[in-house]
């Protein structure tokens, strides 16, 4: 979990190192005359560096600050690419409309920059043919091949034949770009909550001025 830093009288030192708004040192003074030059320039004094002796604090806005670090985090998550492996699993003898349907899936699962681990299910005598699921697996990697790439090739695991699709790099870094570019609704209005506070609130520790 991460843990907010100490701001003005939260700060419990008796002496800090002081740095100003635009990171200029300012050198060691007593907690009382930064808190007195944080309120002069209506500022927030805000521990950075507790661990140190005497602990460092910096004059800053900090409710611009958390929002902005906020910002940062949430376009850090857009932008990690995540590794997620879905499964699509098939008979051997599939009927042609229900093969249409889970390429479909498949080719939707790869757009979005989605893994694909892809299973033939072998049931009765359709073990002893395996070389059915073998030809379904080269079919269907033929057809996404603008897509996607076998990452991992035609495998025989018990009763199940598993291949496993990848997208290409082109096709995820898209994938990656539309969810940037589209946040959810969610993230929306989370954006616009955290805007308003940071537009609100005044500096801690000093309400209504």
């Amino acid at each position: 979990m991460s843990v907010e830093p100490r701001v003005n009288e939260q700060i419990r030192a008796r002496e800090v190192r002081l740095v100003g708004p635009e990171g200029e040192q300012v050198g060691i003074v007593p907690l009382e005359r930064a808190l007195q030059l944080a309120a002069d320039v209506d500022l927030d004094l805000v521990e950075v560096a507790p661990m140190a002796r005497p602990p460092v604090c910096k004059l800053m806005d900090f409710g611009k600050f958390k929002y902005e670090s906020a910002l940062k985090a949430r376009e850090a998550r857009r932008n990690q690419q995540q590794t997620v492996i879905k499964e699509m699993k098939l008979r051997p003898k599939i009927d042609p409309h229900d093969y249409e349907t889970k390429k479909g899936h498949v080719v939707r699962f790869l757009k979005a920059g989605d893994k694909v681990k892809v299973t033939i299910m072998f049931r009765g005598r359709e073990q002893s043919r395996p070389e059915l699921g073998y030809r379904l697996l080269r079919r269907l990697e033929s057809e996404i091949s603008e897509l996607g790439y076998v990452e991992a090739a035609p495998k025989q695991d018990g009763r199940n034949m598993i291949m496993v699709l990848a997208p290409h790099r082109a096709t995820k870094a898209a994938a990656v770009a539309a969810n940037t570019k589209a946040p959810s609704a969610r993230e929306q209005r989370a954006e616009e909550n955290e805007a308003a506070e940071a537009t609100t609130a005044g500096p801690a520790g000093n309400p209504g001025e």
